[in-house]
């Protein structure tokens, strides 16, 4: 049996030598911490040296039940053993199941099922073109949903559009504001994407009646709703998903992330009227929807419910933006459940250096924002630790 190569060196020059290898044989499009993680259970991960980490980060928001739990480890290495892959030439239950609960749990009619956030963008766009008959996207400042060429298209960043343009940009209005929403929408408008918690733009909240003026404008000019729920789903939020603070139903939703336990999986939900337009052959993904991450899905998702993580993220939500604004001195402290941005006058790319030095692992989304999004299954005591690690960093001079 061919075993996973094992490095036969110090701890330490393991990790060096793990960067070196890293830098010679990956395409170099990330910014990574210089720490090499080997292991998680909960909130915690650890690295090769045996050094614990709080980890806030969470994969940016995708270990929502926490790392390797134990029902999703269940269910991953079950299937593993019946049926890992087929492609969608055949039949296969766990997708049908899961199908069934998204149904259930997003008062959508049918899904489409892919791999990631990005991809779930890219069928949502195609989607309402087919739909509408017409070209145009109108997004919000300080969106993101992908960095595809399509997904790119909506996103606000020029510094990720502008090396590859010519693209199919969108309109950018701003962001919680009706009006002018309402005078970018036309009749050349096939939809409005609209996220609803802003996370890479920096955690930003919209007032309650944002979404569902956004639901009127669309009805208006007979446009769609596409409801960006990749990193908002599945209880981020203290709801199941973002759309339920305004009890709006889109036309369509994109999800990934918390969905699958950590596996790589992503979902288009819509309207029955709306999916009716996509035929066979229209869209499609070899691996969307397969068995193994399916299973994983299935298990994340009975977690979320057994262990009440929902409830949880609402509670642990308010008590962390509660410790933040006691604790910290912070120009702003927002979000909905666990999903909480902290604006701060210091340099945030370097706290999240100093924090962590000191055991906690935080994500800046620009200069002066940090963003907190922790697995659901985060406790007092460690929201305590993480909020004593961030002031002993902003009283240092």
């Amino acid at each position: 049996m061919t075993e996973t190569p094992k490095l036969d060196l110090s701890v330490a020059e393991r990790t060096a030598r793990i960067v070196e290898l890293e830098r010679e044989s990956v395409i170099q499009t990330y910014t990574r911490q210089p720490i090499l993680l080997v292991k998680g259970a909960g909130a915690k991960v650890w690295d090769a040296e045996g050094r614990e980490y709080l980890d806030f980060v969470a994969g940016v928001a995708v270990n929502t039940v926490g790392h390797c739990h134990p029902s999703v480890v269940e269910a991953i290495t079950r299937q593993a053993k019946e049926l890992i892959h087929t492609s969608n030439l055949y039949y296969t239950e766990n997708q049908v199941f899961l199908a069934e609960e998204l149904k259930t749990l997003t008062g959508m009619d049918r899904a489409f099922f892919c791999n990631s956030g990005a991809e779930s963008v890219e069928a949502a766009l195609k989607l309402a073109r087919r739909a509408t008959g017409r070209s145009e996207i109108v997004a919000a400042v300080h969106s993101f949903h992908g960095r595809t060429l399509g997904s790119l298209g909506a996103t606000y960043k020029a510094v990720y559009r502008e090396p590859f343009r010519p693209l199919a940009e969108a309109k950018f209005v701003p962001y919680d504001d009706p009006e002018a929403l309402a005078a970018a929408v036309s009749k050349e408008t096939s939809a409005v994407i609209l996220e609803p918690v802003q996370g890479e733009g920096g955690v930003n909240v919209p007032k309650p009646d944002y979404l569902r003026a956004a639901r009127e404008i669309c009805d208006d000019c007979g446009a769609l709703l596409i409801l960006d729920e990749v990193q908002t789903g599945f209880g981020r939020t203290g709801k199941w998903f973002g759309k339920e603070h305004s009890g709006v139903l889109p036309d369509v939703m994109t999800l990934a992330k918390g969905i699958a336990g950590g596996l790589p999986m992503g979902a288009m939900l819509a309207a029955e009227s709306v999916t009716d337009v996509f035929q066979r052959g229209d869209h499609a993904s070899t691996f969307g929807g397969g068995p193994l991450v399916s299973a994983a899905a299935l298990a994340s998702i009975g977690v979320i419910k057994t262990e009440r993580l929902v409830g949880r993220s609402a509670e642990m939500g308010a008590y962390l933006r509660s410790r933040l604004n006691d604790e910290i001195d912070a120009l702003e402290v927002r979000g909905l459940g666990l999903m909480v941005g902290v604006e701060l006058a210091a340099n945030c790319p370097e706290v999240v250096n100093q924090a962590r030095e000191r055991g906690v692992l935080l994500n800046a989304t620009s200069e002066h924002v940090l963003r907190m999004v922790p697995p659901l299954v985060v406790g007092k005591e460690e929201i305590d630790r993480v909020v004593t690690v961030l002031g002993e960093i902003l009283e240092e001079p």
